[in-house]
């Protein structure tokens, strides 16, 4: 089969990657260099097991930037293209997704998209009005930022939002690219399997803040946060995951999905989801507060990445508790080895890349997780990483 893959970041990329294991891949595209790359066997994302697997799996994968002849041979497209959030429409920005729809359709009319893009919950059915007779699939993907590889092969559960032909051949080639056997196979209406990634992640979003507030009280009350927490997680019913304190949940998908969830509610009755979106800017303001009254002259910020191994600082939340502590006229330097060389500045704070600099003039490092290159200067770090994992 002939699968084109459009947008390859790491839910594009790690999926063509599974899928280049049985079938011909070809990945699109707009930034050359990227396309460059995953023909040199490089991945153009962070992430723990894609490197090696481009380099020594036997996978029939190349990548372009001309979609249209990608099309013209495809059996099968699968988007992968940003749908981030517009906070002056508190909805998804599905243009991507639209205009490769549109594109490909033009095309080749006869041919099955799958949206593998997250996106607002009756997305597909008012896409399927737009474009009646077109086949039109849509499957959540449930990906770790750093992760996305593994989770391909080694899935929770397969989703897919459409129990016809075409959504069960779809599961079918999912199935197969994994390397576990009894993979999970739900089958749901388009409108269900939008949902259904929403709440997922909100859930997640849930238990961060939870165990955050958690760790708020005990900070609050001087009593030990991980006591607290190792005999909350000792219920089975709670358990021992998901539950080491952190500035707030970040990272591409958590905020954005919940805030999404949100204005999918619309005038439905609830308090929990607004509560979680919440959660998180309560959270950032008492971090903030609790650096402020050290009383630093001069605050470190190590590292913009939400998490070990991840090469995205996209809405993480310490670059919130960095803002935080600017507006109150706090210096704050910055040492992140991902920003490109010769960056100074972001988010108004100055960039120090020597780390022994940056370990001198700060007197207070602020880290979202532990590191062992701060083992020498331990007494300055602030963290809130009690287990000292992710």
């Amino acid at each position: 089969m002939n699968i084109a893959v459009v947008g390859l970041g790491y839910v594009g990329l790690s999926l063509a990657a599974v899928l280049a294991q049985h079938h011909r891949v070809t990945g699109v595209d707009i930034d050359p260099s990227r396309v460059d790359q995953v023909n040199r066997r490089v991945s153009p994302v962070d992430d723990a097991d894609l490197p090696e697997f481009l380099k020594t799996a036997n996978l029939d994968l190349t990548a372009t930037t001309d979609l249209a002849h990608t099309v013209t041979t495809a059996d099968l497209v699968l988007i992968a293209t940003p749908t981030n959030y517009d906070d002056v429409t508190h909805f998804f920005d599905t243009s991507s997704v639209e205009s490769v729809v549109n594109q490909v359709l033009q095309l080749r009319p006869d041919v099955t998209i799958v949206i593998k893009s997250t996106v607002p919950v009756g997305f597909t059915a008012r896409l399927r009005q737009v474009h009646p007779g077109a086949t039109l699939v849509f499957s959540p993907e449930f990906l770790r930022e750093s992760h996305a590889l593994y989770d391909n092969l080694h899935p929770s559960r397969v989703v897919v939002g459409d129990d016809s032909a075409a959504g069960r051949r779809f599961a079918a080639l999912l199935v197969e690219g994994a390397a576990d056997a009894d993979v999970p196979v739900l089958l749901t209406g388009p409108t269900e399997a939008e949902a259904i990634k929403l709440f997922a992640n909100t859930y997640l979003a849930l238990r961060v803040a939870y165990f955050n507030e958690v760790d708020t009280y005990a900070v609050t009350h001087g009593l030990d946060a991980r006591q607290i927490i190792d005999g909350v997680g000792l219920d089975p019913r709670i358990g021992s995951h998901y539950n080491n304190p952190s500035f707030g949940y970040g990272g591409y998908c958590l905020p954005k999905d919940s805030r999404q969830l949100l204005a999918d509610y619309g005038v439905v009755p609830q308090n929990l989801i607004s509560a979680v979106v919440q959660a998180n800017e309560t959270r950032m303001g008492f971090i903030a507060a609790d650096i402020l009254a050290r009383q630093p002259r001069t605050v470190g910020i190590y590292r913009l990445i939400m998490k070990t191994g991840s090469d995205n600082f996209r809405s993480s939340s310490i670059q919130g508790v960095l803002q935080r502590l600017r507006r109150q006229g706090v210096e704050v330097i910055v040492h992140e080895p991902t920003l490109a060389p010769g960056v100074d500045a972001v988010l108004g704070a100055e960039v120090v890349a020597d780390l022994a600099e940056f370990k001198r003039r700060s007197d207070v490092i602020v880290a979202n997780r532990w590191s062992d290159a701060l083992a020498d200067v331990a007494d300055k770090v602030y963290t809130r990483d009690v287990y000292h994992r992710d």
